[in-house]
């Protein structure tokens, strides 16, 4: 929710490129280059959707294995929609974290503040069930978008970013963001093995925020690897460059 598909190509997609895979960044509604049809309210809903028919698309194109990633609140996009998505769709996904908005002590620590984080998940409820549903609200008074990349010079780039971190979203989108529920918990869930993709120096998701998901799931393979140096967005070496490298190596064991 703070980053697009050009900025997910830079750190990820171009170097995947150049080891030889395939790769395609998406832009989720309202965000990069998909535009959003005039008069509608897209809800997280419509996210998980989208993916879902997006990669219903390619394997009626194409039978080669798909790995899903998701960077900061795409992480657990990528487990909604593994969780959702026809089985046998996903060969594995990928988070840079995975966090369940239901759980209080995650909206404590990735709001913008502990006052929106109590007062705004009800208030955004209330408000989602009015016709104020599709005003919108800058995500960074949301969330604690400050934190997005250590780098200052990347800060001042972003925050100027209307299709990335600059971006509003509607009452009705983060309602349902706070409080979706996946069509499995991860007690149940057993569609494609998981990995988590962790920067060691992130201060908007840390690792312990992703916890409360990854160890309820134990019918498939989870497994973490810590990025060194590297920020929520890992610009950061040594990290980036353990990040490309963790992520080859898995889709290739997922792919065999």
């Amino acid at each position: 929710m703070g980053t697009n598909g050009r900025q997910m190509s830079l750190i990820l997609g171009a170097p995947l490129a150049r080891l030889g895979f395939e790769t395609v960044a998406l832009d989720n509604l309202g965000y990069g280059l998909t535009q959003v049809r005039p008069g509608t309210t897209p809800s997280y809903d419509d996210w998980v959707d989208l993916v879902v028919d997006f990669l219903a698309h390619e394997r009626a194109r194409d039978d080669r294995p798909i790995i899903l990633y998701g960077l900061s609140a795409g992480g657990m996009l990528t487990y909604h929609v593994a969780a959702k998505a026809p089985r046998g769709t996903l060969a594995g996904i990928v988070g840079m974290t995975f966090l369940d908005q239901r759980l209080q002590q995650v909206r404590d620590e990735t709001a913008h503040d502990r006052i929106a984080a109590r007062l705004g998940g009800p208030m955004l409820g209330l408000l989602a069930r009015t016709p104020a549903a599709g005003l919108k609200c800058p995500m960074s008074l949301a969330s604690k978008m400050s934190a997005l990349a250590n780098d200052p010079g990347a800060m001042k780039v972003f925050l100027k970013d209307r299709t990335s971190a600059a971006n509003w979203v509607s009452i009705r989108f983060l309602d349902r963001y706070m409080n979706y529920a996946p069509a499995v918990e991860p007690e149940d869930f057993d569609a494609c093995p998981v990995l988590l993709t962790q920067p060691a120096e992130d201060r908007w998701t840390p690792h312990h925020l992703s916890v409360p998901v990854l160890s309820r799931i134990t019918k498939v393979p989870v497994d973490t690897v810590m990025l060194d140096n590297a920020g929520h967005y890992p610009l950061e070496e040594p990290g980036l460059r353990q990040m490309r490298d963790a992520i080859a190596d898995f889709v290739t064991k997922c792919a065999a």
